[in-house]
């Protein structure tokens, strides 16, 4: 049993953000319909390390799309729009990502869809939002981080960064699923569904809670702090012998366990690093202080010494090593499955752990069209139906026969 068994999700999405909030409904049981186009598919089939022309499948498009079945139908064509329509009737979610105007155009807006099914609740992921001066232009994960802010607060003062993960992207689709499951929470108690509106833009924007705080309490605009942190010291990454580790003493009682641990506890009594006010103000100064210490001795060396003087600390790990440590692996954060055209796949393990309703890994990401005929059968399609459309470009087919059939739940 998992916790949205029985809802239905018709996810028109493509590359991030939208496959990313429909992946983690889909984790969680929902039965989602991935919607795409029939000649190329999610332009994420495209990016990144390919495992199969011939399949256009990418290692980009498995990793957000596990858990779903996948139709492909061209909606801008009179047949596929009641393809979707009738798709429509039966389903509690809609979320797509098109450019703001595009469903509209298509006669799919909210409003058009409320009118098939008012318990709908339909979800719009863009760049910007739905209203506002940009809100038609697209946009990306870079430059959403760039109008954001985060660009500007992430590295240091003289080399700007952006963060080394699709921040943006992943926080829509995150807040997104977020949204859907209050909505539907909403619509068990009135009956109605409603609409939401998310952009990679707010995405970013509400991630940056400390450097907006800042902003408004000071008048200035913050800068990067490369690792180090905001409203605590010292509270960052150091070089060591052999590497780098984390250190946390963010609070006075483990700036004072660092302090011992470190044999420096003539730091205690330098008036520059008395409180975290004074350490904040002497950050520079205290960091290269530290610095030199820690270049004494190995990370393993220091890891040790802090895990007994009970300081939060931890190694800077790249992703090779990641997957070795034995924390991540007893949280059981990698995957590996079974593809029926890339073979093995590896892929991030669930990041919420549930005892009565567990996420689930079920089924690999779908090949393009992979269950389009199964849908369009239980649509009420006649197979011949089916065949017509698929041969007039409307639909397509993966015609890939799977040993269990697509499963319970569909």
């Amino acid at each position: 049993m998992q916790a949205l068994n029985g809802i239905r999700v018709l996810d028109l999405t493509q590359i991030m953000a939208g496959p990313y909030c429909t992946m983690l409904l889909a984790d969680l049981g929902a039965t989602v319909i991935k919607i795409e186009r029939p000649e190329g598919g999610d332009d994420a089939r495209r990016m990144g390390f390919r495992v199969s022309a011939e399949r256009q499948e990418s290692l980009s498009y498995l990793a957000m799309n596990r858990n779903k079945y996948g139709m492909a139908v061209d909606i801008r064509r009179a047949p596929g729009r009641e393809i979707l329509i009738r798709l429509i009737r039966s389903a509690d979610v809609l979320v797509e990502n098109f450019r703001p105007g595009t469903m509209g155009r298509l006669g799919l807006a909210y409003e058009d869809v409320r009118e098939i099914n008012p318990r709908m609740i339909y979800c719009s992921i863009s760049a910007y939002g739905q209203t506002g001066p940009m809100a038609g232009q697209g946009g990306f994960d870079l430059v959403a981080q760039a109008m954001s802010g985060v660009i500007s607060v992430t590295g240091t003062p003289d080399h700007p960064a952006k963060s080394g993960v699709p921040l943006s992207d992943l926080n829509a689709g995150l807040f997104a699923s977020h949204a859907i499951l209050a909505a539907l929470l909403y619509r068990t108690q009135s009956g109605e569904g409603q609409y939401i509106d998310t952009s990679l833009l707010e995405g970013a924007l509400a991630y940056t809670i400390w450097e907006s705080t800042e902003y408004w309490a000071t008048n200035i605009a913050p800068s990067g702090l490369g690792t180090a942190h905001r409203n605590s010291a010292p509270y960052q990454t150091f070089a060591t012998q052999d590497g780098s580790i984390a250190i946390g003493a963010a609070n006075q009682r483990n700036w004072e366990r660092l302090a011992h641990a470190l044999q420096a506890e003539y730091l205690l009594d330098d008036a520059r690093f008395a409180t975290n006010s004074e350490r904040l103000a002497n950050r520079g100064v205290l960091a290269d202080i530290l610095t030199t210490l820690f270049k004494r001795r190995s990370t393993q060396d220091w890891l040790a010494i802090l895990k007994a003087a009970e300081v939060p600390a931890g190694p800077v790990l790249n992703m090779a090593q990641v997957y070795q440590h034995p924390q991540v692996k007893a949280r059981q954060m990698e995957l590996s499955y079974q593809h029926p055209v890339a073979g093995l796949v590896h892929g991030i393990g669930m990041p919420v752990k549930m005892s009565k309703t567990p996420a689930a890994l079920l089924r690999p990401a779908p090949l393009l069209g992979q269950h389009t005929f199964h849908y369009l059968l239980q649509a009420g399609y006649s197979y011949a139906e089916c065949l017509s459309m698929e041969r007039a470009g409307i639909v397509r087919d993966a015609h890939w026969e799977e040993p269990d059939g697509p499963g319970k739940g569909d």
